[in-house]
């Protein structure tokens, strides 16, 4: 699991979550107005199963995350993946 997006690495970080099967990125730490535009993008491709929702709360409340994540351009498709469905799966729940 690689925790927070990986700025300035998330190229990095995309190549490696694309590569390996048993890497995945949390999106904690930092409010998605932040995030790089490489990885958006990859949330709604090659890493739509790889993807995973957290906001690091105390430091970013839900509602913020939430707003912020709602402004970026990710398929509607991809969000319960991101929100529910990867956790599941990598927890084996």
């Amino acid at each position: 699991m690689m925790a927070h997006p990986a700025v300035p690495w998330v190229d990095a970080q995309i190549a490696i979550a694309t590569h390996k099967s048993n890497v995945y990125i949390d999106l904690s730490g930092w409010s998605p107005k932040y995030f790089p535009p490489q990885l958006v993008g990859a949330m709604t491709r090659q890493l739509r199963t790889k993807v995973l929702f957290g906001t690091d709360y105390p430091y970013i409340q839900m509602d913020r995350w939430r707003r912020d994540f709602d402004t970026l351009r990710v398929d509607p498709a991809v969000l319960p993946l991101i929100y529910k469905h990867n956790a599941r799966r990598v927890l084996g729940v």
